[in-house]
């Protein structure tokens, strides 16, 4: 089976680590997320467009090595502007790829109270800046599907699980 590069995109808060977290295992795939890689290469990220571009050249770099070394690869980040999201689809043809894109929304309600008891995770976005890009994200004029994390875990993993569907070789009956 061809590898794939999984975009899992969205607002901040409504829960894009928690599914890139699951396709990845579902796929046996390479998690990178912008929130991390910000966090190794800035040691006091400001925030500005310069840093984003620099956030997803390399996030872009480690899909294409990933890739190439015969892995799929998942991608968590916000992913708000139409032209990144079609530069990856362009990067996974270019790599004989199979290209997936995943939206994840969730209730606002949900969302507030997510970001306000946050911890000891890699995000540094406040409720404000889920506003912020909800005004600023691109609308997805592409192939996708949506993931509503607004009920739990485990329905959010049943939906995964229908958009991802287990790979020849996995157990019968894994754990999605």
């Amino acid at each position: 089976m061809a590898e794939s590069l999984v975009a899992v995109c969205g607002l901040p808060g409504v829960g894009k680590t928690t599914v890139a977290e699951t396709v990845a295992d579902r796929l046996d795939g390479r998690l990178l997320r912008t929130d991390v890689v910000r966090k190794e290469l800035l040691t006091d990220p400001d925030y500005t467009e310069e840093e984003s571009r620099l956030v997803y050249d390399e996030l872009f770099d480690r899909a294409r090595e990933t890739v190439g070394s015969g892995r799929s690869v998942v991608l968590d980040g916000t992913f708000q502007d139409a032209d990144r999201r079609d530069r990856l689809a362009t990067l996974a043809a270019d790599l004989g790829a199979e290209f997936r894109l995943v939206k994840v929304e969730c209730a606002e309600s949900v969302v507030r109270d997510r970001i306000e008891r946050r911890e000891g995770d890699e995000s540094d976005a406040d409720f404000e800046v889920h506003r912020l890009y909800r005004e600023t994200f691109d609308p997805l004029a592409r192939d996708h599907v949506t993931v509503d994390n607004s009920e739990g875990l485990e329905a959010t993993r049943r939906q995964v699980a229908e958009q991802f569907p287990e790979r020849a070789g996995d157990p019968p009956n894994a754990e999605p």
